[in-house]
Formats: C-alpha cells, sequence, structure tokens
C-alpha cells in the first residue's frame, strides 16, 4: 500500500505518517532502494492499533510502544500459527476522571475515529465516557463539540469529502444516546419530547430524553416532524405537565404552533390544565416569551424546568 492510500485509510495526513515514523520508528518494514515506500499488512495492522489507541486518549509515545509490542506478538503468534491475541488494553490513564484538557483529548481521538471510519472505536469511547461521567457532561464537553469540528471539515472542503465521518458519527452518538436507560416507572404522567413539523435534526432532543431517563423521569419522545394535530392529540390522552418543542432552524419555528399546543386543555370541568411548553433549539426567535411557555438555553437548563414543572404537576388542583 503507498503512504497516500494508506493515510486515506486511516484518517490522517501523510506528514502525520512520515511523523510517526521519525518519532516512534512507525515505519514501513522494508524500504525497496530507489523506490517509493510501501507498507505491509503488517505495518497497517501496526498503524491501525497506533490510530485505535490514540482515538482513546492515549498519548502517541506510549500508543506506538504498545502498538508495537501488540504487532510483535502477534507475528510470533502467528509463525507458531497460535490464535491472534486481542487488541491491547487501554492503559489506566485513560480510564481516568474527565478534567479540563482530558475533554479536548477525547475530541480529538473521536475527530480521528470518525476521519478514518473506525466505527468501533466511536461506539467504545462514546459509551465508556458516558458510562463514567454522565451524559450530560459528555454531551456539553464532547458529543457536541465533535460534531461541530467534523462538520466544520466538512464545510471547509470543496467537496462533499467528510459528510460520510459526520454521517458516522451523527449515527453512533444517537445510538450511544438511547443506551442510556433507567428502570422503568409509571410514578407521574410523563413528558412529551416533539420536534415541530418539518424539522428532521433530533439529536439534541435525544439528548434530553437521555438525560431525563438516566434521572428517572418518565417520557414520550416524538422525535422528527411531529404534525401539530397529532400533538395536541397526545397531549389530550396523556395529560403531560410539559411539552418540548424542538426546532433547529428559523425556518421550521412558529409561534402559533407553541400558542396552539399551550390552549389544549385536558381533565375534568372544574379542574382543567394545560402544558407548559420548553421552547428548544436555535430556531425559536430570542426574546420574551409569551404566557406559559419558557426558552431554556442549555440542556442543564431544560432539566431543571422539567423537573420543577413535573413537581409542581403532581399537586392536584381544587375546584
Amino acid at each position: 500500500m503507498t503512504t497516500g492510500a494508506l493515510a486515506r485509510r486511516l484518517g490522517v495526513a501523510p506528514t502525520t505518517l512520515r511523523s510517526w515514523e521519525r518519532r516512534y520508528g512507525l515505519g514501513p518494514a522494508v524500504r525497496p532502494e530507489g523506490q517509493h515506500r510501501r507498507w505491509t499488512p503488517r505495518d497497517v495492522a501496526v498503524l491501525e492499533e497506533m490510530c485505535r489507541l490514540t482515538s482513546a486518549g492515549v498519548p502517541p509515545a506510549e500508543a506506538a510502544r504498545t502498538a508495537k509490542e501488540w504487532a510483535t506478538t502477534a507475528s510470533r503468534r502467528e509463525e507458531r500459527g497460535e490464535e491472534q491475541p486481542a487488541p491491547a488494553a487501554l492503559p489506566a490513564s485513560s480510564r481516568s476522571a474527565l478534567r479540563p484538557g482530558d475533554a479536548r483529548l477525547e475530541c480529538r481521538g473521536l475527530i480521528r475515529a470518525a476521519t478514518r471510519l473506525d466505527a468501533p472505536a466511536i461506539s467504545h469511547r462514546l459509551t465508556s465516557l458516558v458510562d463514567a461521567h454522565g451524559l450530560v457532561t459528555v454531551w456539553d464537553q464532547v458529543m457536541v463539540p465533535t460534531l461541530h469540528a467534523v462538520g466544520r471539515k466538512w464545510e471547509t472542503t470543496s467537496s462533499d469529502r467528510y459528510v460520510e465521518a459526520e454521517h458516522l458519527l451523527s449515527w453512533h452518538v444517537s445510538t450511544a444516546l438511547r443506551r442510556v436507560t433507567a428502570p422503568p416507572t409509571t410514578d407521574g404522567t410523563p413528558l412529551l419530547l416533539a420536534c415541530v413539523p418539518e424539522e428532521q435534526h433530533t439529536l439534541p432532543l435525544e439528548a434530553l430524553n437521555a438525560a431525563l431517563s438516566e434521572r428517572g423521569l418518565p417520557t414520550r419522545m416524538f422525535g422528527a416532524a411531529v404534525p401539530v394535530d397529532a400533538l395536541a392529540a397526545a397531549v389530550r390522552r396523556t395529560g403531560p405537565p410539559a411539552i418540548v418543542l424542538w426546532s433547529q432552524t428559523r425556518g421550521t419555528a412558529g409561534p402559533s404552533l407553541a400558542r396552539q399546543l399551550a390552549a389544549t386543555q385536558w381533565g375534568m370541568k372544574g379542574a382543567r390544565r394545560q402544558p407548559a411548553i420548553l421552547l428548544c433549539g436555535p430556531g425559536w426567535a430570542p426574546g420574551p416569551t409569551q404566557p406559559g411557555t419558557r426558552r431554556p438555553l442549555t440542556l442543564q437548563d431544560a432539566l431543571s424546568a422539567l423537573r420543577q414543572l413535573r413537581e409542581a404537576h403532581s399537586v392536584v388542583p381544587t375546584g
């Protein structure tokens, strides 16, 4: 394999391969005199292991040493006809607490993994981070910055290069969010979460749904592009304390939609209730909100508001 082909396979620049060869000795095993260098399958395996480890936040020097040791062991076992070893275990340093600066390392590792389309590495890192640090921290400090960075790589190229990396990363972020579950609960009525009609961008709403689930709060997640009449019918059927309406772009948000849902009532005569409306996302115009609506700006703000509204809802009105 040529250097250019290998760089494209790994999702790194050719200069990075030359730097790793110079600094850590990760060059091709054979370099015919007077010819362009070629990378053998064993060379490729070493560099793939190097990328896997650095994507997990392992320092490059330590990752290079570990990758070479793993490859040497694999080569000896191959000569003896033995089963190949599993990839090297990640050092304890990569499982430490998420301190300032660690988040940037995690972002860079995920960007490299997404660029080389390394789905197993993306999935492993996201799952491990959420398990270790909780969803809200990982969403704010790792998932969102990484998604923005990969999106910028695509936007700054003259072609559709990297769009496949953005789609792969988004899919695995969504998968990691949906893995966050809590024991089922029937305690109280659920909160309703939906995108406004014509809105297809669901990841932030999925993050909120996962964070509520992580805290044991029941939800009904309707996802993308929910018709107004269908959402109003769901309100009358479930009697939620609050509805979250997500809009990513100004073209999908509309104040009339919020007013219509805020006016939806349920319950017996004399004890009618109406849901609170949370307008979430950059699609909603800034400024004062109408009665019965709130506009939280962050995931943590939305969580706090929904918890308060649900607690207030548990007090049954009389009339």
